[in-house]
């Protein structure tokens, strides 16, 4: 069996045998990129069914993981999610309007402003987590667990060794 990745290393075979031996990071690189566009397009989709965007979903399920009361400052999701403040502002407005989340100053340091989960958006995300793992499952289907569990720790592996240990 072959996939587009094992057409695009043939044709620079062809093209430029003098790099033969050089494709072989393109073996794993290429398909990491193949793999996020697919995920990314069904996380679109599955997010689009649900009435919520994909950055929204991230917060949401962010904010949920963290535990009561299920807030975090804005610096605290500029680390874990890796998206602008501007973004984080934009995002936080609209879930805002949606009574997905709501700003609360924090009591010791009026400066600092926490986004909690109102009770609304912790229903939903916990609803959403449900269908999301199983939306997961149907997406993995055909790899078995050990298959799974050993690209896992491949990627674990490439993450680490370029700095991406922690989201705090």
């Amino acid at each position: 069996m072959s996939d587009a990745v094992d057409a695009i290393v043939g044709q620079w075979e062809k093209e430029r045998p003098d790099l033969a031996d050089d494709l072989w990071p393109v073996q794993l690189m290429a398909r990491i990129q193949r793999a996020h566009r697919f995920v990314d397009r069904e996380l679109k989709a599955f997010c689009a069914e649900h009435g919520v965007e994909s950055g929204e979903f991230d917060v949401l399920t962010t904010l949920r993981r963290s535990g009561p009361p299920y807030a975090l400052t804005a610096g605290a999701f500029l680390k874990a999610a890796m998206v602008t403040s501007g973004a984080i502002t934009n995002r936080i407005d609209r879930m805002e309007a949606k009574g997905l989340v709501e700003r609360v100053r924090d009591g010791a340091d009026r400066r600092t402003v926490r986004i909690r989960l109102t009770e609304h958006g912790k229903q939903l995300t916990d609803a959403l987590m449900v269908n999301h793992l199983s939306n997961y499952e149907r997406l993995l289907d055909g790899l078995d667990p050990e298959e799974v569990a050993g690209a896992a720790a491949l990627l674990r592996k490439l993450l680490e060794l370029h700095g991406d240990t922690s989201i705090t």
